[in-house]
């Protein structure tokens, strides 16, 4: 099957063309849908740019062979020349197998997609490494779950530390839990860390916080509405630790909801496009927060409230490193082997969270 180059470009800038248009964004399913066909479409034109650059190579080779002037270039050449064979036709099934499957539409259905928040709280660069270790936590969570984890936005220190981090978490096809925020919903609150930080030369244990707060992405545009009218939508550049411009174009976005007075940024990719996709997930999955809090809290049960419910004040757990002890002060339960924990097996420790709020 020989891709259509031009149609496939085609189509992809006539659907930058409806991504632009600020009415998309009041039709979240619709929105949603476009993206996914968007990154398809990108995936596309990757795999067909390295087939040209491939066949391009093979060409050239081919050239080198047939004037047969240089005996030891032309066995390289020809050396060459195989191998490049063999990633071309395995370039090509890949692209027959993009061409053939259908453009992804909208599933509705239990998967349910969080988007997580991490700051550094109390304690300066020892906070901002820990809100790192945390997110390494959650990362390896998603890997042994089959969850995939999009990164929206973040900010580091000069010592690789993060002063926050926004991130998505949806199941994909193989995951074991599909519905993600209801395993995360209670990672949200303050998490306080006990141990010698790195920068300390004196042995002293320190205590430092990190909030995290975990919230349900709106899957259609009547879960959180969103008027192109009320939004200020502002292009600036992106920078990196210490005020160093990480490059040269307006690409990060930041985002300003009118009528609550929300703002949210986005700056960690390339282009203002997927920066602004990123930026409205965001901006979206607050606005949902903001509007079901009070009618959560007429509902829940005496067990959950005691639970919580991802609120950024409340101390939830603490990670004792000189103890090798977990412990989360709402349900009075520890563990041990923190160094696994932190690499992502939380299991046992979300799962009695579920059980207990079930009680």
């Amino acid at each position: 099957m020989d891709p259509d180059r031009q149609k496939i470009k085609e189509d992809y800038d006539e659907l930058l063309r409806e991504l632009a248009d600020p009415e998309v964004v009041s039709d979240r399913e619709k929105f949603e849908n476009l993206t996914e066909n968007k990154r398809r479409l990108e995936k596309l034109l990757g795999k067909i740019s390295a087939l040209d650059d491939l066949e391009k190579q093979i060409a050239e080779n081919e050239a080198i062979i047939s004037a047969g002037e240089d005996l030891d270039l032309t066995t390289l050449a020809k050396e060459e020349t195989r191998s490049l064979s063999e990633k071309s036709q395995s370039l090509r099934v890949e692209l027959e197998n993009l061409l053939s499957s259908p453009e992804p539409t909208k599933k509705e259905g239990s998967s349910t997609a969080s988007i997580v928040e991490i700051r550094a709280g109390v304690g300066g660069e020892e906070a901002a490494l820990f809100a790192q270790d945390l997110f390494g936590m959650y990362s390896g969570l998603a890997k042994l779950q089959g969850w995939q984890l999009e990164t929206l936005d973040s900010s580091r220190t000069e010592l690789g530390g993060l002063k926050e981090i926004i991130f998505e978490l949806k199941s994909g096809s193989g995951s074991r839990v599909r519905d993600v925020f209801s395993w995360m919903k209670y990672e949200g609150g303050v998490h306080r860390v006990q141990r010698i930080p790195r920068t300390e030369k004196s042995g002293r244990v320190h205590t430092s916080t990190v909030t995290v707060a975990v919230l349900l992405k709106p899957r259609q545009v009547n879960d959180s509405k969103i008027s192109p009218s009320d939004l200020k939508i502002d292009f600036f550049n992106a920078s990196g630790p210490g005020g160093q411009n990480v490059n040269k174009r307006k690409t990060a976005v930041r985002i300003v909801h009118l009528p609550s007075g929300l703002m949210v940024t986005s700056r960690t990719e390339r282009n203002q496009m997927q920066n602004k996709e990123n930026a409205l997930a965001i901006l979206s999955a607050r606005l949902l927060e903001k509007e079901t809090t009070a009618s959560e809290e007429k509902t829940l049960g005496k067990r959950r409230l005691q639970i919580g419910q991802a609120k950024r004040a409340e101390k939830i757990r603490t990670y004792n490193f000189p103890q090798d002890r977990i412990t989360d002060h709402r349900i009075k339960k520890s563990w041990h082997h923190l160094e696994a924990i932190l690499e992502g097996r939380l299991d046992s420790i979300i799962e009695t969270l579920l059980r207990f709020s079930e009680e």
